[in-house]
C-alpha cells in the first residue's frame, strides 16, 4: 500500500518525474557519519541473547570485522576485546522491515537508529535507488540501513503506483509479462512486486491486472529466480494472488473476515504474509503513530517531521467500510495455520515513519495473536529466510555483526525494544546521543537537510505575476494541470493567463474545471514546481509565509502543500473566493507545522462537493 489516498498529481505528459521518487520520510538533521569507534572486536559478555529464533540464557557473543565471530557461554574472549556488560539487556540480531518505501539516505539512516538495520523496498525510483546503493558501497553504508528492493513496481496502466505522476511504465498484456520482468530485473530489481488491487475495498475504483497477467508476472518472476510479491486490497485478491502462485503478500485485508481455508490456503502454497498492521490501521483510521512519538524511549530520537507524520491519517473515508478486526483475526489463522509473518510498517505513509514504527508494528503483531518470541522472529530470521538473506537475521557465527541492545527481556514483553541502549552495523556502533543531541538543539525554523540536496528559492520570493501574458515562474519548474484523472477519477482543469490582474495588473492566471463526484476525494486544478524538476525539493524554508490574489465564483478552494517529510499526504488551508480581489496570506507553519525545507508542490483548486469552478490567482509570492 504505497498509499490509496488522494494525491495531486499532474496529467501534463511533460510530468517525468515520479512522485514516488521525492515521498520519503526525511530524518530531519543532515549530519555526517557519526560512529562510535571500536578499534578490535567487542565482546558482549553476560548478555541474553534472541538469536532469530529463540532466547538463550546469559552467554558471550563475541564480533570482530563486521562479523559475529563466536556465541556461547565459555567461548574465549579476545584479550584485546572491547568488554560490553549485557546484565539485564537482550542483544538481538538487527530488524528487518520487510514492507517500507526508502528513497534517500535519510529514509535509511532514520530506520538504523531504531535498530533497523535492513529495509525491504517496495516500490522506488531508479534513480533514487541508484543514490541509495551508491551510498551503501562508501563508509557512509554503516550509518545507514541496508537494502533490497522491488524497485519499479509492476501495475496495469492507471493502476496503483501511476497516480503519483510521472512515467511510470506499465503492464498492458500477459503476452509482455516475461519481457516486462525481465526489464525489471535489468534494472536491478532485487524481486517483483506486483499490484494487484482495484480499488473496491476503499468504493473507488482503479485499474489493475487480470488474473491471466498476474499468474503470468509470477510465472516470469519465477523463471528468472525472483520472488513475487503482491500488493492486494481485499481477501479476493488476497486469495486470487496466492492461487496464481504469489510468494508473499503485501498487506492484509480489511473488508471481509477472513474464511475459513484462506490461511490454509496461504500455508498450502507455502507462501509469507506482511500484514503491515500499523498502515492497516491508519487506512481504517485508527491510527495509533501518536503514542509512538510521545513514547519517552523512542519520541526523543523522531525528528518533528517524523512526529507529525506519525499522527496523521489517511484523509479519505476509507474507515466506514473498512474494519481493522478483520487483518488481527486473520494473522491468528495464519499464525494457526504456520504461514511465515513478516513485519513490514509501509513507512512512511500517514501514521508511519522509518525505524520506529517498526516497534510498533511488534506491539500490534503481539496484540493479533504473535507471542513476543515470535513478533521478534517476524523482524528478523523469519524474513531473511523468506527474502533469501543467509546473512542476516541471526545471531550466529559468521552471521553479519547487524545488532540491537535493549533493556529487559523483549520476550517477555515486546515493549522493550523500545529501550534502545545501542545499534551496531557491521560491527560498528552507531552514536544515538550525537542525533539525540542535534534533535534536541536543532530550531523547527532553521533548514534541516543538506543544502547539496536541495533547491534554495530566489531571494525575492515572487513565483508568478503573470504580467507577461504566460503562466511563467521566476523559479522552480513551473505551472501544470492537476486532477484525479490518473486516480480514476473524471475531473477535469484548464489554466491560462487573462488580461486584468489584482492591482489593475495586466494579467492574471484563471483556473477553471470540474469536479466530479463519482470518488470521494476528488480534485481538480493547477500546481506550482519549485524544483528544478516537477516533484523535485526547493528549501523554502527562509520564507515565513505564502501569498497570492485570487478572486473567483464564491467557492471555497483548496491550497495544498506537498513535502517530502510529509510522505504521500498533502497539507491543506482553504480559502473562499468572491467577485472581488482578496490578498490571502498562510503562514507556512500552519500547513501542519511545515517549515519548508523540503517542499515539492503547491496546489491551488477545488475538491469536493462536485460541480464547476473558476477563479483566478495574482502576484503568487512567498514572503
Amino acid at each position: 500500500m504505497t498509499s490509496t489516498q488522494p494525491v495531486v498529481t499532474v496529467a501534463s505528459k511533460t510530468n517525468n518525474i515520479c512522485m514516488i521518487n521525492r515521498l520519503q520520510t526525511t530524518f530531519a538533521i543532515f549530519v555526517s557519519a557519526t560512529l562510535a569507534s571500536t578499534a578490535g572486536p567487542i565482546a558482549f559478555q553476560n548478555v541474553r541473547i534472541f538469536d532469530g529464533v529463540q532466547s538463550l540464557p546469559a552467554s558471550i557473543v563475541v564480533i570482530d570485522h563486521g562479523q559475529i565471530t563466536a556465541v556461547g557461554e565459555h567461548v574465549a574472549i579476545p584479550a584485546d576485546a572491547q568488554i560490553i556488560d549485557g546484565t539485564g539487556k537482550t542483544l538481538l540480531p538487527g530488524l528487518i522491515d520487510a514492507h517500507a518505501h526508502a528513497h534517500s539516505a535519510n529514509s535509511l539512516r532514520a530506520a538504523l537508529l531504531f535498530g533497523v538495520t535492513t529495509e525491504l523496498d517496495m516500490f522506488c525510483d531508479l534513480d533514487s535507488l541508484n543514490k541509495m546503493r551508491h551510498e551503501l558501497k562508501t563508509e557512509q553504508r554503516r550509518t545507514l540501513a541496508d537494502l533490497r528492493s522491488a524497485g519499479i513496481l509492476v501495475t496495469a496502466p492507471h493502476g496503483h503506483g501511476t497516480e503519483y505522476g510521472g512515467n511510470i511504465p506499465t503492464l498492458h498484456s500477459a503476452e509482455d509479462a516475461q519481457a516486462f520482468v525481465n526489464a525489471r530485473i535489468a534494472e536491478g530489481s532485487d524481486y517483483i512486486k506486483i499490484v494487484y488491487d482495484n480499488g473496491s475495498a476503499y468504493h473507488i475504483t482503479i485499474p489493475t491486472l487480470d488474473e491471466q497477467t498476474l499468474a503470468a508476472v509470477i510465472h516470469a518472476a519465477h523463471a528468472r529466480k525472483k520472488l513475487a510479491v503482491v500488493h492486494i486490497g481485499t481477501l479476493q485478491d488476497a486469495r486470487e494472488a496466492i492461487e496464481a502462485g504469489a510468494d508473499g503478500l503485501a498487506h492484509l485485508f480489511e473488508d471481509h473476515k477472513p474464511d475459513p481455508q484462506f490461511a490454509k490456503l496461504v500455508a498450502s502454497r507455502h507462501a509469507f504474509v506482511v500484514p503491515t498492521l500499523t498502515v492497516l490501521r491508519s487506512v481504517a483510521g485508527q491510527s495509533g503513530g501518536d503514542a509512538l512519538a510521545n513514547d519517552p524511549n523512542l519520541g526523543p530520537f523522531i525528528a518533528a517531521s517524523d512526529k507529525a507524520q506519525l499522527v496523521r491519517k489517511f484523509p479519505w473515508p476509507a474507515a466506514k467500510w473498512l474494519d481493522y478486526s478483520f487483518a488481527e483475526q486473520t494473522v491468528r489463522e495464519l499464525k494457526s495455520a504456520a504461514v511465515p509473518i513478516l513485519v513490514g510498517t509501509d513507512c512512511p505513509n500517514p501514521g508511519t515513519t522509518h525505524g520506529a514504527s517498526v516497534h510498533q508494528e511488534l506491539e500490534f503483531l503481539v496484540h493479533a495473536g504473535l507471542t513476543p518470541t515470535e513478533a521478534l522472529a517476524a523482524a528478523t530470521s523469519v524474513p531473511a529466510r523468506c527474502f533469501h538473506l543467509d546473512d542476516r537475521g541471526k545471531i550466529a557465527p559468521g552471521k553479519r555483526a547487524d545488532l540491537l541492545l535493549v533493556e529487559g527481556d523483549p520476550t517477555k514483553d515486546i515493549l522493550a525494544t523500545r529501550h534502545i541502549l545501542g545499534v551496531w552495523k557491521e560491527g560498528t556502533e552507531l552514536d544515538r546521543a550525537i542525533y539525540r543531541k542535534k534533535l534536541a538543539t536543532t530550531k523547527s525554523d532553521e533548514p534541516t537537510s543538506s543544502p547539496s540536496t536541495l533547491n534554495t528559492q530566489r531571494s525575492t520570493g515572487l513565483v508568478s505575476d503573470f504580467e507577461n501574458g504566460k503562466p511563467t515562474a521566476q523559479f522552480g519548474s513551473g505551472w501544470e494541470v492537476s486532477t484525479d484523472s490518473l486516480r480514476g477519477g473524471s475531473s477535469t482543469a484548464e489554466f491560462r493567463v487573462i488580461a486584468g490582474g489584482a492591482h489593475d495588473s495586466k494579467g492574471s492566471l484563471e483556473i477553471k474545471g470540474i469536479v466530479d463526484g463519482g470518488l470521494p476525494y476528488a480534485w481538480a486544478g493547477a500546481i506550482f514546481y519549485p524544483g528544478p524538476t516537477p516533484m523535485s525539493e526547493a528549501d523554502l524554508s527562509a520564507k515565513k509565509e505564502l501569498s497570492f490574489w485570487a478572486k473567483g465564483d464564491g467557492r471555497t478552494c483548496n491550497v495544498m502543500f506537498f513535502a517530502t517529510s510529509r510522505g504521500f499526504a498533502p497539507a491543506t488551508q482553504t480559502f473562499t473566493t468572491g467577485p472581488e480581489w482578496k490578498q490571502y496570506t498562510f503562514k507556512i507553519h500552519d500547513f501542519d507545522g511545515m517549515d519548508g525545507h523540503d517542499v515539492i508542490g503547491i496546489f491551488f483548486g477545488a475538491g469536493q462537493p462536485a460541480g464547476k469552478f473558476v477563479f483566478q490567482i495574482d502576484d503568487v509570492q512567498f514572503k
